[in-house]
């Protein structure tokens, strides 16, 4: 007796496999994409840090002993920069990242590098410095004890050093003195950029926040950036309108690309990765040669002398490796459980994987770092 499959029963089922596969891919609009303006900004400046036990900079280091010339003779007190030692102070390159919507008073952390020669910055004070942004503006100040996350120690010839004694951070020790203006609530439109750009992906992402706002609002420009048209209801109110959407799944889709390291021999690839139809056959030539150091000795009463010589051997063996096919259409997961079959490393299969594409058969991009 053969069985019919209820239509319903296999409405159900579609819209099972149809659900797995969206979540599967699935993304919340905050984690893909940015808000156009809304964004941080970089700040540096020059400072010095003081307080070192010994650590800090060589007097041979110039630049910082005018440094503390200069900070001296500000504060009133006229000195000698012949007559400064550096070695409890450091020159020190302080920089920070204002984040965006902050606040006059507001704390953010600074990182603190060493400049000169000083060998630690452990149990040091970075002094005022001021912080300026690309435009040549102060818009924060920085002060504090920097902490490091290490140390070094030497005595009697012997040193030991953890992690890397010369950059730390002054927690929360930079203070915000000017704000950037950015009126966010007085946007009749906002623009949002993909941090990937795909075409599929912006379609999908348009739609969901069509289908969140209830109209034809959102609308994709290329294949990173989405306009949003503000809705009469939240015009002045767009930090409501946002933290509606941002929460918003969409689906994400991505190009396929094979990415290799060939410093650590590390592959990734995605899911998308299709390969033609191939034989693939790797196998590895082998050479070793071995000296052994060996002694010619004379015979007793001869007048020969006794010398040191060397044996040397030489041995190259060949990898029998079967060749092995690959059909069309072949996913990611096919091709890798094949290459393991045969034993390849992962050395190996950055080879591979370079000799495939240059062949044609790789349905990828092909990106070495």
């Amino acid at each position: 007796m053969r069985l019919k499959a209820h239509p319903f029963i296999i409405l159900i089922v579609l819209t099972t496999v149809l659900s797995v596969s969206f979540a599967a891919n699935a993304a919340r609009l905050k984690d893909v994409a940015d808000i156009e303006g809304v964004r941080s900004n970089q700040l540096i400046g020059y400072g010095l840090v003081i307080g070192l036990n010994k650590t800090g900079d060589g007097n041979s280091v110039r630049f910082t002993r005018n440094s503390i010339t200069n900070m001296l003779e500000n504060m009133g007190v006229t000195v000698d920069a012949k007559d400064v030692k550096s070695g409890n102070a450091a020159s020190v390159m302080v920089t920070a990242e204002l984040p965006p919507f902050a606040r006059q008073g507001s704390a953010i952390g600074a990182t603190v590098s060493s400049l000169g020669d000083a060998k630690s910055l452990q149990g040091g004070t970075l002094i005022m410095t001021p912080l300026k942004g690309p435009d040549g503006k102060i818009y924060a100040v920085a002060q504090g004890a920097v902490s490091l996350g290490g140390f070094s120690a030497e005595s009697g010839g012997d040193s030991v050093t953890k992690n890397h004694p010369t950059v730390g951070l002054v927690p929360n020790g930079a203070i915000v003195e000017r704000e950037i203006p950015f009126h966010f609530n007085d946007q009749e439109q906002i623009t949002l950029n993909m941090r990937s750009a795909d075409f599929s992906t912006i379609g999908y992402a348009a739609d969901a926040i069509n289908l969140e706002l209830g109209g034809r609002l959102a609308v994709p420009v290329d294949s990173r950036t989405i306009t949003v048209n503000i809705p009469e209801e939240y015009k002045g109110n767009l930090v409501a309108m946002m933290a509606r959407i941002e929460n918003v799944e969409i689906r994400t889709d991505m190009s396929a690309k094979v990415v290799l390291n060939e410093r650590t021999g590390t592959v990734v690839m995605g899911q998308n990765v299709r390969i033609s139809t191939i034989a693939i056959s790797h196998g590895n030539l082998h050479v070793k040669i071995r000296t052994t150091p060996a002694v010619s000795q004379p015979g007793a009463f001869s007048p020969g002398q006794t010398v040191s010589t060397q044996q040397s051997s030489v041995q190259a063996t060949e990898e029998n490796r079967r060749l092995f096919v690959v059909e069309s259409g072949g996913t990611i997961g096919e091709l890798v459980q094949a290459l393991n079959a045969v034993g390849v490393t992962p050395r190996d299969l950055i080879s591979i994987l370079q000799s495939i594409k240059s062949a044609g058969a790789l349905h990828a991009k092909l990106e070495i770092i």
